[in-house]
C-alpha cells in the first residue's frame, strides 16, 4: 500500500477522539490495523484498506471492507508489523497501539525499534512516541520535557539545547535511560550513531515532531 500523503493508522486499543481529530488533520488516507478498523467505522472515518490475521476484526466491519483487506495468517509478526512492513507513505500516525492492554503496547512500541528507519509516531492521550532518527532537529521551547528510552545499546550520543546533555553516555535496556530531561534553548538537536532510541513527547508538541521527521505536510 504505497500513499503519496501520511496515512493514520488506527489500532484496536483505546482511541480518545481529540487524539483522532489531532491525527486526522495532519493525514490524508486512513489504514486500519486488523480490529482497528472497527474503531475507525465506529468514528465515521473512511477506509482506505485494512492490515491482519482477521482475528480481532468483526464480521461486520470485514464485510464493509471486502476487496481493501490485506490478510497476513502469519503469527510470528503482531497486526502493528503487517502494516508497517506494507505501507508505504512520507509518514505514519498511529493511534489506538498506547494504552490498554500492556502487551500490546509493548509490543507496538517493539515494533517502533524494529521499524526504526521508517518515519512512524506513535500518539497517546498525553504522550508521544517515536524512533530516533541518526540526527534529529526540534525547535521546542525551553522547559519542554523530552524523554529517551533505549530499545538496545544506544552509543554515539551527542545532544544540544538540553539541560542534561547526551553526549559520552551509552544507553541501554535495564542500564541508563534518560526519562525527564528538559530543554533549556528554543532549538535541540540529538545524534545517535548506533542503537534504537525512542524519543517521548507530550502530545502537544506534534506539529514540531512533524516537522523535525522530515514531513512537508501541515494541518490540512
Amino acid at each position: 500500500m504505497k500513499f503519496d500523503q501520511p496515512v493514520m493508522l488506527v489500532g484496536g486499543g483505546p482511541l480518545a477522539r481529540g487524539v483522532m481529530v489531532q491525527a486526522k488533520g495532519y493525514c490524508g488516507p486512513v489504514v486500519a490495523a486488523d480490529g482497528g478498523a472497527d474503531t475507525a467505522l465506529r468514528f465515521g472515518l473512511s477506509l482506505a484498506g485494512a492490515i491482519g490475521d482477521r482475528d480481532s476484526i468483526s464480521p461486520e466491519s470485514l464485510h464493509k471492507l471486502a476487496g481493501s483487506y490485506h490478510y497476513d495468517s502469519g503469527q510470528q509478526t503482531t497486526d502493528f508489523e503487517k502494516c508497517l512492513d506494507l505501507i508505504k507513505a512520507p509518514l505514519i500516525l498511529g493511534v489506538g497501539f498506547l494504552g490498554g492492554r500492556l502487551d500490546h503496547e509493548l509490543a507496538a512500541i517493539n515494533a517502533l525499534a524494529k521499524f526504526g528507519q521508517k518515519p512512524v509516531v506513535l500518539l497517546g492521550e498525553e504522550d508521544l512516541v517515536f524512533c530516533c532518527p541518526g540526527r534529529l532537529e526540534l525547535t521546542l521551547p525551553v522547559g519542554a520535557r523530552i524523554s529517551f528510552f533505549p530499545m538496545e545499546a544506544v552509543s554515539g550520543l551527542h545532544s544540544t539545547g538540553l539541560a542534561y546533555p547526551l553526549a559520552g553516555l551509552e544507553m541501554a535496556p535495564a542500564g541508563k535511560i534518560g526519562t525527564s530531561n528538559i530543554t533549556d534553548a528554543p532549538q535541540q538537536v540529538i545524534k545517535t550513531t548506533r542503537g534504537a532510541l525512542l524519543v517521548i513527547l507530550p502530545r502537544r508538541f506534534l506539529p514540531l515532531v512533524v516537522a523535525a521527521l522530515g514531513s512537508d505536510t501541515k494541518a490540512l
